[in-house]
């Protein structure tokens, strides 16, 4: 997984500015998509660290 890292979003205008919203849409999104992403290498972690467990089990039941 990667470092976490803080990023700062744009400060808002007193008058509307759509550049500063697209920068900010998309500054979100690519935080969620990064959450999203280190959740999903987690639970691959996770579950593959239990297959490896299951299997041994499995292996000492069958010595047995």
């Amino acid at each position: 997984m990667r470092s976490s890292q803080t990023t700062n979003l744009p400060e808002s205008g007193r008058e509307y500015n759509a550049g500063n919203e697209q920068i900010t849409r998309r500054s979100i999104e690519q935080a969620l998509s990064d959450l999203r992403n280190d959740v999903i290498e987690s639970q691959n972690l996770l579950n593959s660290v239990c297959s490896l467990s299951q299997r041994r089990f499995q292996f000492l039941l069958m010595g047995a």
